[in-house]
């Protein structure tokens, strides 16, 4: 029989998650609440994807065998509280993509912070190393997506706590956890443990042919462990402590130790900069030898890896103050995940057209992070009328360097300028890619 898969959510995970299960000879219904982007939409009428926007139709969602939820979406959401009540299994994107990998390997990355640059480095040294990889999870193309379209040997994942909620049999061949600080305790009924404990649900499936890198410097992470039985071949790294495997930075050098093999760079070498980035390096760089990738290619990926551009790309730090290009963010959801890699008070540039955004989805992320909100848009009513009860000053731009005068105006030293707009761009730029140029040539001008 066929089995029926319902889908609520319309993002990249949501859309990817349906490609798969309709090439996979499942019904598949999506559901979105609010508005399906244009594309989207297209490549579910393409497919023949049944779905509905704007509203969730009881009869048609309570008949599904099985529920894949989209990572936004929280538990207290009214249909998903129904969903629960009638029992239907609840599954995340992942674990649906993780079914159909056949013998493919996964190295899955999760933590606080650092995710994206991780995962990106990551990507590019297994590339560096004539590994066929694709980048997938909330970096790329959603997993499911990937599977579906162009499966490869290898995929680098960069995985939410959120994702790791829903997940059954989900088992990483890699499983990187770089830090665990308090984060989305409003998902969480406010509890840090049920954070950290979703954050660890990413090596519960694991075996002991598996291998897990964590931070030995995160005393979370460190506590957790006293209380768990990991399975998997632990690789941690440090800065403070000798490791007998995995990685240590001592005196300026990273050494990435793995049975005989050593691995030994200047930390004067490193691509990225940054005490933070030192810890992605070694995650990354482990993470590597893992899956056998000689050391010379480590070292040259480590040295020539350079930031997504437009993706939290580091533009200049100018009296104190980081200018920080997201203008890829062209949703929410992206907005969302700039925003929760964010540890210093952010003045956020955002705003452009709007394509139906929910901004309820940030709430909660902006009145903890963000201190000033500069829009740069035509129309910029919405971003008031979301955030006035979240951000004491919200001011109206019409260019990109006017917006980076005013958001300099507005920081002070220690704080962070983040352009992460959360909507399309075509009101005043051509495109996201022109949009972050003109950012970044505003900031220079500074």
């Amino acid at each position: 029989m066929v089995q029926r898969l319902v889908i609520l959510g319309s993002g990249e995970s949501g859309i990817g998650a349906a490609l798969l299960g309709k090439q996979k000879g499942y019904d598949v219904f999506v559901s979105d609440a609010g508005s399906i982007k244009p594309h989207y939409k297209q490549e579910l009428i393409d497919n023949a994807v049944e779905f509905e926007e704007g509203s969730h139709s009881e009869e048609k969602i309570l008949n599904a065998d099985e529920v894949i939820k989209s990572p936004g979406i929280p538990e207290k959401n009214e249909m998903v509280k129904k969903i629960r009540a009638k029992e239907i299994p609840v599954i995340s994107e992942i674990e649906f993509a993780y079914r159909f990998k056949g013998d493919s390997k996964i190295i899955a990355i999760t933590g606080s912070n650092g995710k994206s640059t991780t995962t990106a480095l990551t990507y590019h040294i297994c590339k560096t190393g004539g590994i066929d990889c694709a980048l997938v999870g909330n970096i790329g193309y959603s997993f499911a997506k990937q599977v579906a379209e162009d499966p490869k040997p290898l995929y680098v994942a960069e995985i939410s706590s959120f994702q790791l909620d829903d997940i059954k049999t989900f088992r990483p061949d890699v499983a990187v956890l770089l830090n665990i600080t308090e984060d989305h305790l409003d998902r969480y009924d406010y509890k840090f443990e049920n954070y950290i404990n979703s954050k660890f649900k990413i090596v519960e499936n694991q075996t002991a042919s598996d291998y897990f890198i964590y931070c030995e410097d995160d005393e979370v992470i460190m506590n957790k462990l006293k209380t768990i039985t990991v399975h998997s071949n632990p690789l941690p790294f440090s800065m403070r402590n000798e490791v007998k495997t995995g990685a240590q930075i001592k005196q300026e050098q990273m050494m990435i130790r793995l049975q005989e093999d050593r691995i030994t760079m200047s930390i004067y070498d490193f691509a990225l900069k940054g005490k933070h980035n030192q810890y992605n390096t070694m995650a990354a760089g482990i993470a590597a030898a893992t899956i056998g990738i000689r050391k010379e290619k480590i070292r040259d990926a480590v040295k020539t890896f350079s930031s997504l551009e437009h993706r939290m790309e580091p533009v200049a730090t100018i009296r104190g103050v980081e200018f920080i290009n997201d203008s890829k963010a062209t949703n929410v959801n992206s907005t969302w995940y700039a925003l929760e890699s964010m540890d210093k008070p952010v003045v956020l540039i955002m705003g452009g057209t709007d394509k139906g955004n929910d901004y309820s989805l940030i709430k909660d992320l902006i009145g903890e992070k963000v201190k000033a909100i500069v829009c740069l848009g035509v129309e910029n009513e919405k971003i008031h009328d979301a955030f006035r009860d979240k951000v004491k000053v919200i001011v109206d731009t019409k260019s990109a360097s006017e917006a980076v005068i005013a958001a300099f105006q507005l920081a002070q030293k220690g704080d962070t300028v983040l352009l992460s707009p959360a909507c399309a761009s075509f009101d005043l730029f051509k495109n996201y890619e022109d949009r972050g140029q003109q950012f970044k040539h505003a900031v220079k001008d500074l």
